[in-house]
């Protein structure tokens, strides 16, 4: 699995995080992996789910940043696909090494422009700008 199509699918196994309780969400992880049209197979559901927990764990850091480094919007204000691409971003350029910044951006606005309206992948782009240039 090419890391874009990683990123896709934690993606959308992210997405769920703002529709379901937390105590529910092993179970619509365990839902997302089996109940697919192409299913995956067993390195690439481990590879989905690895990323997927580390993204998790660091949400409430993640939206704390977000939320300090973005003016007249908060992560409540921001339409869920655009927090779940910003989570995803944020969570590249400050906790993966491998991951150069100008990647994350790039990819989480080609994320926003699939899955979110006409202007996210416009949106996306100008908060993670704002975010490498506070530095934080």
């Amino acid at each position: 699995m090419k890391r874009r199509e990683l990123r896709e699918e934690v993606f959308k196994l992210l997405f769920r995080v703002e529709f379901n309780a937390p105590d529910d969400m092993p179970e619509q992880v365990k839902l997302f992996l089996e109940e697919r049209d192409e299913p995956l197979g067993e390195k690439e559901c481990k590879l989905v789910s690895e990323r997927y927990d580390l993204i998790r764990e660091k949400v409430g850091e993640i939206d704390d940043l977000l939320n300090k480094n973005i003016e007249k919007w908060n992560t409540e204000r921001i339409g869920k696909v655009e927090l779940t691409v910003l989570r995803i971003a944020v969570f590249e350029m400050l906790f993966d090494e491998d991951i150069p910044v100008t990647v994350a951006i790039n990819e989480a606005v080609e994320i926003a422009k699939k899955y979110g309206q006409d202007n996210s992948g416009s949106f996306v782009n100008a908060i993670l700008a704002k975010f490498v240039k506070t530095g934080d």
